[in-house]
């Protein structure tokens, strides 16, 4: 029901240039789930990512934040209205600290002053409740990869993030790394707060993720919890066409890498996919 609802987006149409991006898409998130959207490239998942966060105005359809009409015109205002988006390339500022980059927009000031004793402290607070200690003075980029994506998530979570969102996350994390964002990802469903998990690698959904949404040509064609969707009907489902497909890694295979890439070639009337030194599921 939509009091149960932290987000409901219905009947969502985007064209451009007169084309279709997405038509009749939905998209309803519940307090405290993870909630995987999958589809393969052109699904319309960045599409609808980008017209909740007003990058793009939507043409049609309504959207519903914590039960009232929400309509933003940049994902900046809808950082300030508790939406937070964490993009597969990481938006942040490498050559300053972890403090600023995780105050930035929010700076704690003391008699007109920086107050730069209260912003580390903030900082070394929200990383530390991800189980990260850091010296957080230093640089972004003297990190690896894993620890910038747990900035972008303090930054998100100091904003007072209702609903954060993570577009295609784990791309370029090793096996450790993943396992560390997805401690984070337990961390936050368990403070409350919604998570939207963008990916195509099927075994990430499994681990973490309570219900998934699949888009296929700009619409919605199914939502389901994760727990009860067998892994080969969940395939079956999303992929059409060409493109990117759902895909898990063969053991001993980093996720994200030479092993998902993909070669598509048509049969009879219907394609299907052949992994590239791995397998399609």
């Amino acid at each position: 029901m939509a009091e149960d609802l932290l987000l409901s987006m219905t009947g969502i149409d985007k064209r451009f240039a007169g084309i279709p991006a997405l038509s009749g898409a939905s998209l309803e998130v519940r307090p405290g789930e993870v909630h995987a959207l999958i589809g393969q490239n052109g699904a319309g998942k960045s599409t609808m990512i980008k017209v909740l966060t007003g990058y793009h105005k939507r043409d049609g359809g309504e959207v519903l934040f914590a039960g009232q009409p929400f309509e933003v015109g940049s994902p900046h205002e809808a950082q300030s209205r508790g939406i937070s988006t964490i993009y597969q390339e990481i938006n942040l500022v490498p050559f300053r600290s972890l403090t600023e980059n995780i105050c930035l927009g929010r700076e704690a000031r003391r008699f007109g002053m920086l107050d730069w004793n209260a912003m580390h402290a903030e900082a070394q607070r929200l990383l530390a409740s991800f189980g990260i200690t850091v010296d957080v003075r230093r640089p972004l980029m003297d990190f690896n990869t894993a620890t910038q994506q747990m900035v972008a998530i303090a930054r998100a979570i100091g904003f007072s993030a209702r609903l954060v969102i993570m577009d295609e996350p784990t791309s370029s994390l090793d096996e450790g790394e993943v396992a560390m964002l997805f401690k984070v990802v337990r961390q936050l469903k368990a403070d409350g707060v919604s998570v939207i998990f963008v990916s195509h690698k099927l075994d990430e959904l499994y681990e973490v993720c309570d219900r998934v949404t699949i888009m296929r040509d700009g619409r919605t064609v199914r939502t389901a919890q994760q727990g009860r969707r067998p892994r080969h009907r969940l395939h079956r489902t999303a992929p059409r066409g060409g493109g990117n497909r759902l895909c898990r890694p063969q053991p001993g295979r980093p996720a994200g890498g030479a092993g998902c890439q993909l070669r598509c070639r048509a049969r009879r009337d219907r394609r299907f996919c052949r992994l590239v030194g791995g397998r399609a599921h």
